[in-house]
């Protein structure tokens, strides 16, 4: 196994991608790094996710379309849509599939891919329209995933001192 520096630099590597190579993205690939989503926590391991791998062209540019920052979708080979039942995780069906979501982002990050979160909570009847999700089954996010076109360098972060505390809030 690798360093835990080695992890950590990884993590830290991983990218925002809006710009994407038309090269499709072999559904083995893509199984691939659902398998690795299948394996984030949820609370009671209840797993109330399901992925809809979105690969029509015309369904991706009407996803595209949900918002202003959903652009990235309609040029990545792969949209998928990361659902959650919020009935089999009433509490916690959001956390549960962010948890999900993130895992995508890294199984594709640690594949030579590249992915951006699209926020669809604010288009939740839209996106459920669009991939025929049943009510319960809320769109948590939208990931746009292919081969990167661009190489994006480090966002700022804020500064560890100004977003910790010990023992209770300190702000």
């Amino acid at each position: 196994m690798s360093s835990p520096n080695v992890f950590l630099e990884f993590l830290k590597s991983r990218r925002s991608i809006r710009k994407f190579k038309p090269q499709e993205v072999p559904l083995e690939t893509v199984n691939r790094i659902l398998d690795a989503a299948r394996y984030a926590p949820s609370a009671g391991n209840r797993q109330p996710w399901t992925f809809i791998v979105v690969l029509n062209k015309e369904v991706r540019g009407v996803l595209a379309k949900i918002h202003a920052w959903a652009f990235p979708l309609e040029g990545a080979p792969v949209n998928i849509v990361v659902a959650c039942n919020k009935d089999a995780s009433p509490h916690s069906f959001q956390v549960d599939c962010a948890n999900a979501a993130m895992y995508i982002m890294l199984a594709a990050h640690a594949l030579g891919l590249g992915t951006v979160w699209i926020q669809s909570l604010r288009n939740i009847s839209e996106v459920q329209r669009i991939v025929k999700l049943p009510e319960n089954h809320v769109p948590v996010a939208i990931i746009a995933l292919g081969y990167p076109d661009e190489s994006p360098g480090p966002r700022p972060r804020k500064d560890l001192s100004e977003i910790t505390c010990i023992d209770e809030f300190c702000k």
